[in-house]
């Protein structure tokens, strides 16, 4: 359910406060940045590094580096080079978007919309509106997608009416994401091209006709558009179905497109689950994707396979691997392949060869990997990997496959800490009510004194089967929390992927059962710690997270001091009807509400239904653009609060979606999150519960 966030755009901030009916609090001031303390402002600071690529020849890594301008509100992006047998980074120039062609020169995205090489030349001839703009190796043929109209404008229906702004759905799929359906379709063209005079003719739509879309929205990118080694071919990944299906269905197939004949070929068809992300190897006789085996359950086992072109014959060299293998990438040589996997709260980098045998873990260690580049010549490959953990952003290293050393090349996310005291993280192992053994990540502040008594966080993921590993993150960062002076628990609780297929399936129809049941489980288990006050616990989430916020007010038996949820599911009953990816709430809660017999999901399970039990103070945030969580659900949960007596607020962003991403308004979000947390937690404090309040 959480994504990759999308890129920042350059947008007004539109913040929207709706205090509660009580006397009001001091508004939080800015948490003002020091020469020691992780705040939201520092994290805003901070330079963030991704994009990698690895020259053909290996001698040199390119990436991004986005740089947040808070009084501006917006992110500025420029394209950077350095040398991967270390050295100085160099700017190659204001952009992003960077890719090596196969004759060594860089091409890549300039601030003004553009693609040049580092030479000067800019293409011509594209669309203005083209993206995701791939060259064939063979340097003959662009590919490039855009939008297509093929639904009518409500303008063309009514050309007597031209200002009006009416909405028209005939497809079950109107809105996705933070965008509403309009009739447009992102499909791909392939065009003539002449690499000389970087000159693009006029494009083939690849896909006419056809209401589907290429990247898969809402967050598909260049992943999913992959040029054969021969420039005669390029294989694409789409969703072949229509509005009612696309909202129903994780079907998503790889496509081959002959660019001489015209010729379109499913090559997973009768695989009903996601396949994406097709990869062809060097020598352009296999190729290789990851896939899901169910349809309808987008957190599956991601697999990998690989598939002879020659022959069709298709095969997982995953196989017994009870790990997901993602995002594949063929090393030089083409004998085998490297792919990421979450594996005991981290995200590692592991290899499988293309005759099969286990997979082999390369890196190990309490970090995630993040993205992985491969260049260089057979026998010598380069591999260069983006590395995080709970207490540093992103930075780029080199890997060595035999061992799994890692070397660093750029120090742009560790410079964004310089001088700080930074928190710790450390693992623990909790017993469950059922008798499992759960990793549990502990943040502790800076400088920790295990003779003083601290506050607790109990932080909740979101997905709900989204990892929890030692991710950096710009919205919920732990190490910024836990820098406040907070014992910061996460807990893998049931559903968490990088513990076994079995271990992340079991939450699906469960929510408010195990899954609940081992956070509170982390939380008593740390709270019994001397140097916790478990007079002063908290519970926070998004997403997912939000739902736990929503379900333990209602259960947690007098734990928690206050709760924080952000964009949570409080009525599941509404949510299945206005949430838009339906396959999500089919597979988690077992199918419509009004289904025979009728799921018992949303009698058991809906935070609604323990409203009575609610006795602590609450924030709750939500972005009004959020369609996979409605805002009606942050709304209804608000409303419960109030009319029970209960301290609350409610904060929201009219131009945000599921997260909040724009600088101002993220820090607006921080200082609300943070000053809640520290009126509520840092000092003693009892609940108004007002008697005679309607229940």
């Amino acid at each position: 359910m959480l994504p990759p966030p999308p890129p920042l755009r350059r947008l007004l901030p539109a913040l929207a406060l709706v205090f509660f009916a009580a006397p009001a609090l001091a508004q939080p001031a800015a948490l003002t940045p020091s020469a020691s303390q992780l705040t939201p402002e520092r994290l805003w600071a901070i330079q963030r590094v991704g994009g990698a690529a690895v020259s053909p020849d290996g001698r040199t890594v390119t990436y991004g580096l986005s740089t947040p301008d808070v009084a501006a509100n917006r992110s500025s992006s420029a394209v950077w080079q350095v040398p991967t047998a270390g050295g100085a980074p160099a700017l190659v120039g204001a952009g992003s978007e960077a890719v090596w062609l196969a004759s060594g020169a860089l091409l890549y995205s300039s601030a003004d919309g553009g693609r040049r090489t580092t030479d000067g030349r800019t293409i011509t001839g594209l669309p203005p509106d083209a993206e995701t703009v791939e060259i064939a190796p063979t340097g003959d043929y662009v590919a490039y997608t855009r939008r297509v109209r093929l639904d009518p404008a409500p303008t063309e229906r009514y050309p007597d009416l031209p200002q009006t702004t009416v909405r028209i759905h005939d497809d079950l799929m109107l809105r996705h994401w933070t965008q509403w359906a309009d009739g447009t379709y992102s499909h791909l063209f392939v065009a003539p091209f002449d690499l000389a005079t970087m000159t693009a003719g006029e494009g083939v739509d690849v896909m006419p006709g056809r209401r589907v879309h290429t990247p898969v929205p809402p967050f598909g990118g260049a992943e999913q558009i992959a040029w054969h080694p021969d420039g005669r071919r390029i294989a694409y990944t789409a969703k072949e179905a229509d509005g009612t299906a696309f909202a129903t269905s994780t079907n998503t197939d790889v496509f081959l497109y002959d660019v001489r004949t015209r010729a379109t070929r499913n090559l997973t068809e009768g695989m009903p689950g996601y396949d994406v992300e097709p990869a062809f190897s060097p020598d352009g006789r296999m190729l290789a994707w990851n896939s899901m085996a169910r349809d309808g359950f987008e957190a599956d086992r991601n697999r990998l396979f690989v598939m002879s072109l020659e022959s069709g014959v298709a095969r997982e060299l995953s196989a017994g691997f009870d790990r997901n293998a993602s995002h594949p990438v063929w090393l030089p040589a083409g004998d085998a392949l490297l792919f990421t996997t979450e594996t005991g709260g981290t995200v590692q980098l592991y290899t499988v060869a293309l005759r099969g045998g286990a997979p082999r873990a390369v890196t190990s260690g309490d970090h995630n990997i993040t993205e992985v580049a491969v260049g260089g010549p057979a026998g010598a490959p380069v591999v260069v990997v983006g590395r995080q953990s709970m207490t540093a952003p992103t930075d780029l290293y080199r890997v060595d496959l035999a061992t799994g050393a890692m070397t660093p090349l750029t120090t742009h996310g560790a410079e964004g800490l310089a001088g700080l005291a930074m928190p710790t993280t450390h693992r623990r192992t909790v017993r469950t009510s059922d008798g499992q053994e759960m990793l549990v990540w502990e943040v502790r502040p800076p400088n920790f004194d295990p003779s003083r008594r601290y506050p607790a966080i109990l932080y909740m993921q979101g997905g709900p089967q989204s990892a929890l590993t030692q991710f950096f993150s710009y919205r919920w960062n732990l190490a910024a929390l836990a820098s406040q002076g907070y014992v910061v628990v996460a807990p893998n609780r049931r559903g968490m992927p990088g513990h076994g297929a079995a271990w992340n399936d079991q939450i699906s129809q469960d929510w408010g059962g195990q899954a609940m049941t081992d956070l509170l489980s982390a939380i008593d288990a740390v709270a019994a710690e001397p140097y916790v006050d478990r007079e002063r616990l908290a519970a926070v989430g998004a997403s997912f997270g939000g739902y736990s916020a929503f379900w333990l007010a209602g259960h947690h038996e007098g734990r928690f001091k206050t709760l924080v949820a952000h964009a949570g599911i409080f009525h599941l009953e509404s949510m299945y009807a206005s949430t838009e990816e339906l396959f999500f709430v089919d597979w988690d809660l077992g199918g419509p509400y009004w289904g025979t017999p009728r799921p018992a999901s949303y009698d058991r399970f809906s935070p609604h239904r323990y409203v009575t039990n609610w006795t602590a103070p609450m924030l709750i945030t939500h972005g009004d653009l959020d369609f996979r969580v409605p805002l009606e659900q942050s709304l209804q949960a608000y409303t419960a609060l109030r009319l029970r007596g209960l301290e609350g607020r409610l904060v929201t962003f009219p131009n945000e979606g599921h997260w909040i991403n724009r600088p101002q308004n993220s820090l607006a979000w921080h200082r609300e999150f943070y000053g809640w947390l520290r009126e509520h937690l840092q000092t003693a404090h009892t609940p108004p519960i007002r008697p005679g309040v309607a229940e």
